[in-house]
This record gives C-alpha cells, structure tokens and sequence, in this order.
C-alpha cells in the first residue's frame, strides 16, 4: 500500500485506483475466508458465490474510493487536503447503502467510512503510528 502515497495526489489516478481495487478485492477474500468458516454454506456452489459477491464488492469498494479522492483532488485543485479523503469515503459507504437497498446504511457508513479516510490521511501527513516504540 506505500505505492498510494508515492507522488502528489490527484495524479496517476488510474494506477492508484487498480492499487485500492486491488487492496479492496484482497480483503473482500479474507473476509470471504472467515464467513465461509463460521456459516459454512450447503454447497460448494453457494461457497463459490458468497465469495464471488463478497470479493466484487469489496474491490468496487476499493474502486470508487480510489477513484473518488483522485479526482476530487483534482477537481478541487488542493491535493493534499484531507476533505478528498472524506468525499471518497462518503461516496463509498453511499455505494455500500446502494448494494444494501437502506438510506440508512449509506448515511451511517458515508459518514463513518469518511471520518476514518480523513484521518488515515491526516495520521499519515503528521506521522502518527498505531504501533512500534514511542518516540522520545
């Protein structure tokens, strides 16, 4: 994922939205792994198409947000601004409560997906770390 953030923002858009459909489809897999373990569908059939339809919407996830914060950085024109960030997260959790048919679920999650975008951002203009040994 450090090929993200290589280079200014709101270039190279179609290279960075395939590396977050890339990273979105990878964990709709794992996801996909840990539900066919707990609710262990009846056929090999229904297997294949929870992880098909989970992995499709997990890499379209990845797609619009992606595609989102690129272009919103470059219709903008301030490519390093957090906001971009936020707009892309907003319009995935809209797609999210598109595929879920809820009003609901797309607010909740446009503004929850949006907040944690902005500061991923944020944490990674200021170099704050989730873990490894404090700074002196």
């Amino acid at each position: 994922m450090d090929a993200y953030w290589d280079g200014p923002e709101g270039e190279q858009c179609p290279s960075r939205t395939w590396l977050t459909t890339r990273v979105g489809a990878a964990v709709g897999l794992v996801g996909t792994a840990y539900r066919i373990i707990l609710l262990q569908p009846g056929s090999a059939l229904a297997a294949l198409q929870m992880a098909t339809t989970d992995t499709v919407t997990m890499a379209t996830l990845g797609a619009v947000f992606g595609v989102t914060t690129c272009l919103s950085a470059q219709i903008r024109e301030q490519p390093d601004d957090p906001l971009n960030y936020f707009i892309g997260g907003c319009a995935t959790g809209a797609v999210l409560g598109a595929r879920a048919h809820s009003y609901m679920t797309g607010s909740v999650a446009c503004v929850g997906l949006g907040a944690v975008a902005t500061l991923a951002k944020i944490s990674k203009q200021r170099g704050w770390r989730l873990s490894g040994p404090p700074k002196l």
